[in-house]
């Protein structure tokens, strides 16, 4: 059995909201990708697209060099919906008229609603939107109705139901915009007739059958990290095969306090899967010794995983070997480790950019199109246990990335020491589910002269990273009480000897990414 669902393409022009605007189509119940700019026509429509929105981006449609949006892809009678720069080329490809404005508008503008249309339809006639532009839509294309208008744009937004295309200036897809997922659902249901098949229980019925399909009848390996990724990735394929699947942890003596406990524990009580641990601990800082470099530390931590895995394919398979290895691969993942056409490599993920090239196995990974909260959804609907599925976030190579230098046995010890009082504290004050993760970095090259007992110290400094996201594509710090820093720092410093100074980052993402390496 094949499943046939409705998507929508999310074409990229350089916005920086582009993954946002794939979040919020999936929040309205259809599965969505994104593709850049740089596809063509054939390219877009070979992937069958039930509607297509174009997103926004730096560049204005009349200067030279600018990408534009082909005529062509209005002739392919798929509904399109057009945001911000999308939005201007939609009107310029089609005859409107588009112009500098005098009076550039960013950030939250009011808007006025002169037809509500379809678009906007049940919405307020005044609502702020959130726009970021110099160049405004002064006339709509001929078939086109203009529906609102802002002091800066004539026309900001406009539709054609009989083409099924619309779209808008402002970005729908923020939340400082009012109404916004509104918007986006008029289209999608309204305007493109799509429905609202992207479920968690749809999107487990069509992973388990396409893992059916993948797998066979052969047996499975599943690298078990005690995350939520990794556990739900393993679920699901349990659901699919049973007893074809083992799991095997891989301890690589990068985890935090309790952790390699825990999944022993928590994961075969949740699942009954069988699990297979392997202390690699060695091996892994064996060959992550004098390595500094953070793209080689996670290329190291990606290869020695398979490496491992591959050693107890052998001792569980024999001669014929186990050919299939799960990873819970998330969408993030692929999109930071430069995984799609034109995206930029940020950081190779240990299980995306950080595989051997040797690599042995065929790869299962059934989370590789969902986001973190989908993930999350779906461990849910398969019936895992709160604590396992609102864990917070741990990156695949563990501490390492979190030790701004050298990993050696001394340096883990002192971060997991002040991470689990990180944790502990955190947990103690009821903010563990509305934090999204909460790194401690360790800067292991840099010392600061402190004093305790009458005495000078020269210990090193950790870092405090709270973040609050939705998804990791981005995020911001977070804003935890001044009464909690104190209580985590007096702790650390007290009780971590060799630690005299504790830090706080409040950088966003972008600029900065959430793991410091």
């Amino acid at each position: 059995m094949v499943f046939q669902r409705e998507s929508v393409l999310v074409i990229d022009y350089g916005a920086q909201y582009a993954q946002l605007i794939a979040r919020r189509v999936r929040e309205a119940h259809v599965y969505s990708e994104i593709l850049p700019h740089t596809a063509s026509v054939d390219q877009i429509m070979a992937k069958r697209p039930s509607a297509i929105i174009l997103s926004g981006g730096p560049a204005s449609v009349q200067e030279p060099g600018a990408p534009q949006v082909p005529a062509a892809l209005f002739e392919q009678g798929v509904p399109i919906f057009g945001i911000c720069y999308g939005f201007q080329a939609m009107a310029w490809a089609l005859g409107g008229q588009v112009e500098a404005t005098d009076l550039p508008e960013f950030g939250r503008t009011d808007l006025t609603v002169a037809g509500p249309g379809t678009l906007l339809s049940g919405l307020p006639e005044r609502f702020s939107v959130w726009m970021s532009h110099s160049v405004a839509v002064r006339q709509a294309p001929p078939g086109f109705q203009a529906l609102a208008s802002t002091p800066g744009s004539p026309v900001a937004a406009m539709e054609d139901t009989g083409r099924r295309l619309a779209g808008v200036q402002w970005h729908p897809e923020v939340m400082h915009s009012e109404h916004g997922q509104a918007v986006l659902d008029h289209f999608l249901h309204e305007i493109a007739g799509l429905g609202h098949d992207w479920t968690s229980s749809a999107i487990v019925d069509q992973a388990v059958e396409s893992i059916r399909v993948q797998v066979g009848d052969a047996p499975v390996l599943c690298g078990l990290s005690g995350g939520v990724d990794s556990a739900v990735a393993a679920a699901l394929v349990q659901r699919a095969v049973g007893d074809q699947l083992t799991c095997v942890f891989v301890d690589h003596g990068l985890l935090r306090q309790g952790e390699a406990e825990a999944v022993e524990r928590d994961f075969v009580a949740a699942t009954g899967a069988r699990l297979v641990v392997a202390d690699a601990a060695d091996d892994f800082l064996g060959h992550l010794a004098g390595v500094t470099d953070p793209e080689r530390k996670r290329k190291i931590i990606g290869e020695r995983f398979i490496r491992a895995f591959e050693a107890q394919a052998r001792e569980l398979g024999g001669d014929k070997g186990i050919p299939f290895l799960v990873q819970g691969t998330l969408y993030p993942d692929v999109v930071e480790s430069g995984g799609g056409t034109g995206t930029a490599t940020i950081k190779s993920h240990h299980n995306v950019g950080g595989l051997p090239e040797d690599l042995s196995f065929e790869l299962v990974e059934p989370l590789r199109t969902l986001f973190k909260d989908e993930v999350r959804a779906v461990g849910e609907a398969l019936g895992l246990p709160a604590g396992l599925v609102w864990r917070q976030p741990f990156p695949g190579p563990g501490l390492a990335i979190r030790i701004i230098g050298e990993v050696t046995r001394e340096r883990l010890a002192v971060l997991r020491a002040a991470d689990a009082i990180a944790r502990e504290e955190l947990a103690a004050a009821g903010l563990d589910r509305s934090i999204w993760q909460f790194p401690v970095v360790l800067l292991a090259e840099v010392h600061s002269v402190g004093v305790q007992g009458d005495e000078r110290t020269y210990g090193n400094p950790v870092v405090l990273r709270p973040v609050t996201s939705e998804d990791a594509m981005t995020a911001d710090w977070g804003r935890l009480p001044y009464e909690l820093l104190e209580r985590i720092s007096t702790r650390i410093t007290n009780e971590v000897h060799q630690i005299n100074r504790v830090v706080l980052d409040v950088t966003s993402k972008p600029p900065a990414t959430i793991e410091w390496e």
